[in-house]
């Protein structure tokens, strides 16, 4: 974990935790895996961790199972009781597409576990399109038939703050202040004191990241 996302991460460990304990079991299909940096975590409640992304990926393809697409997975339909896909809407020009596709994939009643941007920078471009309020999320989610059980915002105002201003100091470090060593002087503090101030304040309106838990419903 690089230490200028030590805020965000701390966020998302604890918030996939608790949904993997409730939410998931069975087979599970890693939209969009990367790395497949979740699979030990989701291991104790699953019984098999599929992971799967497409063949141009810029991650390491060493742990990916399946080579597919969010489009076009590569399975028969109600293969699967749960799915996962971590920061890959904002990445996709047709979400409402891949919605439908994990919606397929999925048996009656299994469960899938999204999460994606609200306030964040631009990255991995020229595929970074779109940032989501939960208004839009539910709507998405609901017109392909996935029943929205919640909507979780990550953070509040500092939380999204303190990440954002440690990313930018990290831009700073990397030009003509570089010798400043700003990020691994005071990054890490500006995200605990970050952190700490979120968990007093969270004024969700400002978060940086939603998660979203939708349900398959039985036929």
């Amino acid at each position: 974990m690089p230490l200028e996302t030590w805020l965000t991460y701390r966020i998302e460990q604890r918030e996939l935790i608790r949904c993997a304990k409730n939410f998931c079991r069975g087979r599970l299909v890693d939209i969009g895996c990367g790395e497949k940096p979740y699979e030990e975590l989701f291991a104790p409640y699953v019984s098999e961790h599929v992971g799967v992304d497409h063949e141009v990926t810029m991650h390491d393809k060493s742990n990916i199972d399946q080579f597919g697409t969010a489009y076009d997975l590569p399975f028969e339909d109600e293969s699967f009781d749960s799915a996962l896909c971590t920061a890959v809407l904002e990445h996709l020009e047709e979400p409402e597409q891949a919605l439908r596709e994990c919606h397929r994939v999925l048996k009656p009643g299994g469960t899938a576990i999204y999460t994606a941007p609200l306030i964040w920078h631009l990255h991995e471009e020229p595929r970074d399109f779109y940032r989501y309020t939960k208004h839009g999320l539910r709507y998405l989610f609901e017109k392909v038939n996935l029943e929205v059980l919640e909507i979780t915002a990550y953070c509040g105002f500092w939380g999204t703050f303190g990440q954002m201003l440690v990313y930018n100091l990290g831009r700073l470090n990397m030009g003509p202040l570089r010798w400043l060593r700003i990020v691994a002087a005071v990054g890490f503090a500006i995200q605990v004191v970050a952190y700490v101030l979120d968990k007093m304040d969270k004024t969700e309106q400002w978060t940086s990241l939603y998660l979203i838990v939708a349900r398959k419903r039985k036929q």
